[in-house]
């Protein structure tokens, strides 16, 4: 049949390999084949209107349809369509980003360098940590500590410092990272331990586990401030004031992945602010550009600079980097992107709606579905038990997440299934309308999915 003919969905069928996608969910339902946008809404090609509960990944933070990115891409595009940062060249775009983001960072950061995305952006950072290394005569600090249910990219070493299960599929992870504990204070504190005390214990077996590898082998830290794809695990009270003079007493850089957090998910235009995080070096994506080119940036201090300049000059260079890395209309979007966060009420509607948005998550932890509710900003998540009191999972053939995923989705609204929990991070630009909505539905359709899901588990 000629595939003009054909629909969208039975096109995409047969000619595209799925990422990150349910397999029996595929197999049941079929692919969604998005055509427009409009606001903090999407349509699909039989013209149903669906409200984004996670800005596509975290990262359409202004919508589907804001004009003014659109423009500056036109213009920029018109002007001087692309080029590369290698060989010192660079475009005036490229530069007044990299002005503005050191202008915006939570903590006095050096120099900056970006990337397409930011997996790469955390690639990048590994290189260069054990280039310094090996450039101070330390080639032996290799390993890399991150922990339990992060995510940090899919390229191989940041798939590496993902601590999830699934990493395995690439015989992942390797020896040269170690995985500390998730800081998910509901899930693994003791009973009756406070979240201080949580956080002193895990500050008290990183040192352990750093004394364990020798403080001569670590090459860095890899941390979100708030766990994004792990499930929105915001850290306990503490915990990076805590485990921060840990990594200093053994000489061991931070790095901050504000990949999600960063640009104002959090409430704060930086995660780093709403953990008490002061980070050595600083990975960005996402929300720099809402979405609407591939950027990533790494950011360095002003001692991780001089290290790291001090490495290259042994080669002459930095002998890494990508072709569309720093490209000009990628940056020129990202500046005006950042422009209507910060200066057009983008970052106080987020304070405005996120409170709301927040105190209804932990109402829904009432019902009896849900467990545990959790969330800052306009970012959280609820992890459904079949036991409250135990905090017992379902098991894996009940499907919760996806059932709730899709019984929203047949009501308009996309959120995203992780295991037995659902994750919420509607665009920035969402109304307080819009976000009762969000929530009213969510209490209609747990209602519905544990009334059929306690039909079955009876």
């Amino acid at each position: 049949m000629d595939a003009t003919v054909q629909s969208w969905e039975r096109r995409e069928l047969g000619s595209f390999f799925h990422t990150f996608s349910d397999l029996v969910s595929l197999r049941e339902d079929g692919p969604a084949i998005v055509e427009k946008g409009d606001g903090a809404y999407i349509f699909d090609t039989a013209g149903k209107r669906y409200f984004e509960g996670n800005s596509g990944l975290w990262n359409m933070t202004l919508g589907f349809s804001e004009t003014r990115l659109a423009d500056v891409a036109a213009r920029q595009y018109a002007q001087f369509p692309g080029y590369h940062t290698f060989f010192g060249r660079n475009s005036k775009p490229t530069v007044a980003l990299a002005e503005r983001m050191l202008e915006l960072a939570p903590v006095p950061m050096s120099r900056v360098f970006f990337t397409n995305s930011g997996s790469d952006a955390n690639e990048s950072v590994i290189k260069l940590l054990w280039m310094m290394w090996a450039a101070e005569g330390q080639p032996r600090r290799r390993k890399l500590l991150t922990r339990k249910n992060a995510y940090h990219g899919a390229t191989v070493m940041a798939s590496a410092l993902t601590g999830k299960d699934y990493v395995r599929a690439f015989g992942l992870p390797n020896a040269e990272i170690v995985t500390l504990d998730c800081p998910h204070s509901w899930r693994f504190a003791l009973p009756g331990e406070s979240d201080e005390d949580y956080s002193a214990r895990l500050a008290t077996r990183l040192e352990q586990q750093i004394l364990a590898e020798g403080p001569e082998t670590i090459a860095g830290m890899f941390a979100e401030p708030v766990m994004g794809a792990g499930g929105v695990i915001v850290p306990p009270d503490g915990y990076f004031r805590m485990i921060q003079p840990v990594l200093q007493r053994y000489g061991i850089p931070l790095v901050a992945d504000e990949v999600i957090c960063g640009f104002g998910r959090t409430g704060h235009l930086w995660g780093a602010q709403a953990v008490g995080l002061r980070p050595d070096i600083i990975v960005a994506s996402k929300s720099m550009s809402a979405g609407y080119f591939p950027m990533g940036a790494v950011m360095l201090s002003a001692d991780m600079d001089k290290r790291a300049t001090a490495a290259c000059e042994l080669w002459e260079e930095f002998p890494h980097g990508y072709t569309t890395g720093g490209h000009p209309v990628g940056c020129a979007i990202s500046l005006e992107a950042i422009r209507i966060i910060t200066e057009e009420g983008i970052l106080d509607n987020i304070r405005k709606v996120g409170p709301v948005f927040q105190a209804g998550l932990r109402t829904l932890a009432e019902h009896p579905m849900v467990g545990e509710a959790r969330g800052l900003g306009l970012m959280g998540a609820l992890e459904m038990v079949a036991d409250k009191k135990t905090k017992t999972a379902y098991a894996g053939e009940y499907r919760v997440g996806d059932r709730i995923a899709k019984a929203a989705r047949d009501l308009g609204f996309i959120i995203r299934p992780l295991g037995a929990s659902v994750v919420l991070a509607p665009p920035f630009i969402a109304t307080l309308d819009q976000i009762w909505q969000l929530l009213d539905v969510l209490k209609q359709i747990l209602d519905d999915v544990h009334a059929d899901v306690s039909r079955h588990h009876a």
